[in-house]
């Protein structure tokens, strides 16, 4: 039975941390063989990182290496470069996540790769990319984040800079790393070829600011932090409810009609301030101040179902528990689980892309150890 998409694919990863991981780590859910080269003796930072599963294991480091395999090589030691060569000899993809030039020194450059290797796709998320003035830098997500504008349009008005709540620098990189290598694979198809793929987390940045970048284009002001609203749909924004809080997105005019008929305010609708959505950006502040009245008088559920009903877009604001809970997440499959032979029963966010043609599977396979598939591996390409 294929495994997905990817099935058949061979990914040789040199990656650590988050930005490369996860990448690598949607590729194996798509179905593809992800063999992890790590460092001997230290492997992937990330294995020393926290939180802690029960029995000491890195829940950070299981998160994200889930079904892949382990083996630790010294790329400056000869007999080892032997074995990572005849790696690169069976591999499809190479996925690296280290600052330029790194692959270069270990002699494992992309002249090298594109020579010896022709059909070779080669990925390379870096904090900078591998071109450009900052090329050589290190670079962590908080770094990209506040160089690349997304701190600056986060948090509330007059507040300190604020780091967005997941990690967006790594995550976009690897995400957008991933679109790639399956681009690559296409062209690979038509082509024979292989190519080199590069991804600079900052680029990754200013690829998500979106709206922020049209502002300032058409406008050409600087747009700052609008806490939980949107820039410019109103209502779109966190509101305070009777015990807590609810958010609501109209988007246009029809879903304000509904909402306002919701609320029991059918006179916003003819309300000189409301009309457009224009005029409900321009007065953001005195609509937020008569919805609240209304709101404050029920709780967040009472509102959701009234708001349902009504067709207009609603939600309440989760914590992370009550995520992992929901019957819609639930329901696709989203909370998956591994059978560590440490940690035992271990549960984990899933993979958002559904297929008709493959299965989702609802257990995952087990996080290796360091070096724990060196024996496998060894024996495959025939080594004593």
């Amino acid at each position: 039975m294929s495994k997905g998409p990817l099935d058949g694919i061979t990914v040789i990863d040199m990656t650590r941390v988050l930005a490369g991981p996860y990448c690598t780590m949607l590729l194996h859910d798509l179905g593809a063989r992800v063999i992890k080269v790590e460092t001997p003796g230290h492997g992937d930072d990330a294995r020393h990182f926290g939180p802690w599963a029960k029995h000491g294991k890195s829940a950070y480091f299981m998160s994200l290496n889930r079904g892949k395999e382990s083996i630790a090589l010294n790329l400056k030691d000869a007999e080892d470069r032997k074995i990572f060569e005849a790696l690169l000899g069976k591999a499809d993809i190479l996925v690296e996540n280290y600052r330029a030039g790194t692959m270069e020194k270990l002699g494992y450059g992309w002249e090298m790769l594109e020579k010896n290797y022709p059909q070779l796709i080669y990925a390379a998320a870096s904090g900078f990319g591998q071109t450009g003035p900052y090329a050589n830098r290190a670079a962590y997500d908080m770094v990209v984040q506040g160089m690349g504008g997304i701190m600056s349009i986060t948090g509330h008005p007059g507040g300190p800079p604020t780091r967005v709540g997941t990690s967006v620098g790594d995550i976009t990189a690897g995400l957008f790393t991933t679109v790639g290598i399956n681009a690559a694979l296409v062209e690979r198809n038509r082509t024979g070829k292989g190519m080199m793929i590069d991804v600079s987390m900052l680029d990754c940045q200013l690829a998500i600011l979106e709206n922020a970048v049209a502002r300032y284009v058409t406008s050409g002001e600087v747009p700052g932090p609008l806490g939980a609203r949107h820039p410019s749909i109103t209502p779109f924004e966190a509101y305070e409810s009777g015990d807590g809080h609810i958010i609501i997105a109209a988007g246009n005019n029809k879903l304000f009609e509904s909402l306002a008929s919701a609320l029991g305010k059918p006179e916003w609708v003819t309300d000189p301030r409301f009309l457009t959505n224009k005029d409900r950006a321009e007065h953001v502040d005195d609509l937020k101040v008569e919805m609240e009245l209304v709101l404050k008088t029920q709780p967040t559920d009472h509102w959701m179902h009234e708001l349902e009903k009504a067709g207009v877009p609603c939600g309440p604001i989760n914590d992370v528990g009550q995520v992992m809970n929901d019957p819609q997440i639930l329901s696709r499959n989203m909370v998956v689980s591994i059978e560590d032979p440490q940690e035992g029963h271990f549960r984990m966010a899933g993979n958002p892309i559904k297929m008709s043609a493959h299965a989702d599977p609802a257990t995952r396979g087990h996080v290796p150890d360091l070096d724990e598939s060196r024996e496998a591996i060894l024996k495959e390409l025939g080594f004593a």
